[in-house]
């Protein structure tokens, strides 16, 4: 059995010593939770890929200002799957589609 094994298995019966050891103060109220973390799949609004600057460019579009989960914490899981997939930095931006104000000047240049 690796050393690796090891510990995961007496961390796995022993909780409160290893939770207390590791943060340095008692610890008497523990729950082992299941250790697999599953990914669901996810998909981004816009990815290119930036080849002069050697970046990946996300685009995130959205209508309102509030979603589930949180949009920082979305944005996030975004950033990590693309640096995992590509290993390359991450420009992200959230482009807020939001009613214009009657003054706002509407023109696009493509």
């Amino acid at each position: 059995m690796s050393v690796d094994n090891l510990c995961k298995l007496l961390s796995e019966k022993y909780p409160a010593v290893f939770a207390s050891w590791v943060l340095g103060t008692p610890q008497t109220e523990v729950k082992v939770l299941k250790t697999e973390l599953s990914i669901e799949p996810i998909r981004a609004d816009y990815v290119t890929f930036l080849q002069l600057q050697e970046r990946i460019l996300h685009l995130e579009f959205q209508t309102v200002l509030t979603s589930t989960p949180p949009l920082p914490l979305r944005m996030l899981d975004y950033w990590v799957r693309l640096y995992r997939l590509y290993r390359l930095p991450v420009t992200q931006v959230v482009v807020l589609l939001l009613p214009l104000a009657p003054d706002t000047i509407r023109k696009l240049v493509l």
